[in-house]
């Protein structure tokens, strides 16, 4: 399971949201798009879990689970290359019964199943965003963060 150190810049109920390091592995991600680049530089934010209570100011580690990833990498990418090709092979053979070019129809039934495919992977894409194992999760909060916001309290 990958992991990533950062900060917390905002708690909630269940939730903190970190500020992270981009690193190259990021390029490959398929959840990069959940995270927000801040200002087109090397930080992102990322929503996480905060099951362990992590308050402002604190380094973290965050932990990405890789099975679901791969699950909605495969939803994001290879399910509307397989609409599109089922619905090029479907036109290609309906053309006849509607006395169309079998290129064409092709072409047009293929776009519609891409369509299709568009709007499925985004309406599930919403319900799986929705659970927690398509989230980071914060697993760790660093002891010299912890250090550090002791001293501040004390002052």
């Amino acid at each position: 399971m990958p992991t990533e150190k950062g900060v917390v810049i905002k708690v909630d109920a269940t939730t903190a949201w970190v500020t992270t390091t981009k690193t190259s592995s990021c390029e490959g991600c398929a959840a990069k798009s959940s995270c927000t680049t801040l200002g087109g530089g090397k930080e992102m934010e990322v929503e996480a879990i905060n099951d362990i209570g992590a308050r402002i100011g604190q380094k973290v580690v965050l932990q990405f689970h890789t099975s679901p990833l791969l699950k909605a990498t495969f939803l994001l990418y290879v399910v509307p290359i397989l609409f599109l090709i089922l619905g090029a092979f479907i036109g290609d053979q309906a053309a006849p019964r509607f006395d169309m070019d079998p290129s064409t129809c092709s072409v047009i039934v293929g776009f519609v199943f891409l369509g299709i495919s568009i709007k499925f992977v985004k309406s599930k894409g919403n319900k799986l965003a929705q659970k927690d194992a398509y989230r980071p999760k914060i697993v760790r909060i660093l002891k010299d963060s912890v250090d550090i916001q002791n001293r501040q309290e004390m002052c």
